[in-house]
């Protein structure tokens, strides 16, 4: 009997870590994959935990969350994307087109949603909008269509502009650029075309516009200089350069004026989407969503020290005005 007794013991030792791993795999796992750092995107996981709550999922009690930070260094990606998949999470999160682009080079068989400012049919993400296919989903934002537009209110903001520069990261590929010419070319602007895809070369590029004498700045739309918000604001200040970029967040910072969809709203529904994929539904057949409210903000503190009297025309127009 003892060593029945022995033996049953050395069994349930053996299934214990079985059992454990059970109870832990109850608790889905979310793989939040992002190219930046954790400070300066705080409100974008506010919005991601939003929108799983209102699906239903709260982290810590009903659901856990992998978050993984390339800190801008986007040769990381890759080995996130693969760890995470070894990790056995039952979603991933992939924000902005690189982490989208390692998420689904690394896996065809755990759901995705992605959160891209780009067309991700043409980047070869997804096979159609309407319906996906395969294992990615989520959100175009659609920003990178925008420029051109950006470049207009940016010279009707600052009217005695007559040399726009446009800032670009050489790394990746900006087939918006000919389209951003031709509206410099309507507007009867020169446009100067300027690379950057470090802090050092930001800095570049800033002490190079005193020398273009180059009146305003569009920022293009690249996640690297999203995550060099601050950088690009600061110096915006110290030349004395009006500019313009995508997102709110920017004009709200201190950046004169911003032009886009709302990120927010965007990572919101990234948070939705996982809440449905857990509950059971298949990313092949949720359509990608696209924002259909693109808002105009601008900063009248910081058209004030830049010297500029918004034209009424843009004032009216605009769908929030910071103080």
């Amino acid at each position: 009997m003892r060593r029945i007794g022995l033996v049953v013991f050395a069994v349930c030792l053996t299934l214990a870590p079985l059992t454990v791993t059970a109870q832990q795999k109850a608790m889905p796992v979310i793989g939040y994959l992002h190219f930046g750092s954790p400070g300066p995107f705080a409100y974008q996981i506010s919005a991601f935990r939003q929108g799983l709550n209102e699906a239903g999922y709260v982290e810590g009690q009903n659901v856990a969350i992998e978050y993984r930070w390339a800190e801008g260094r986007y040769d990381r990606l890759p080995a996130f994307a693969t760890g995470l998949v070894g990790h056995r999470v039952d979603v991933i999160v992939a924000i902005g087109p690189p982490s989208a682009r390692a998420a689904k080079n690394a896996t065809s068989a755990i759901p995705i949603v992605f959160a891209v400012g780009t067309n991700p049919v043409a980047d070869g993400l997804i096979a159609n909008l309407a319906r996906p296919g395969g294992n990615l989903t989520g959100i175009s934002l659609l920003a990178v269509d925008l420029t051109p537009k950006r470049l207009e209110l940016l010279s009707e903001l600052v009217p005695h502009a007559r040399v726009i520069a446009l800032l670009v990261n050489p790394n990746n590929a900006n087939p918006w650029i000919g389209d951003v010419q031709k509206a410099a070319r309507v507007k009867g602007v020169r446009l100067h075309i300027l690379k950057a895809s470090t802090e050092d070369e930001i800095d570049a590029a800033f002490a190079t516009l005193v020398q273009l004498h180059v009146d305003a700045l569009v920022i293009g739309d690249d996640v690297f200089f999203t995550g060099r918000r601050e950088q690009l604001i600061a110096l915006a200040s110290r030349y004395a350069v009006p500019a313009i970029e995508r997102w709110r967040e920017f004009a709200a910072a201190g950046g004169l004026a911003s032009y886009g969809p709302s990120l927010t709203t965007a990572v919101r529904q990234v948070g939705i989407y996982v809440g449905k994929i857990l509950k059971g539904e298949k990313p092949a057949v949720l359509p990608v969503q696209q924002p259909t409210k693109f808002d105009l903000v601008i900063n009248l503190k910081t058209a004030k020290a830049l010297g500029l009297t918004i034209p009424q025309s843009i004032l009216v127009r605009a769908d929030e005005l910071i103080e």
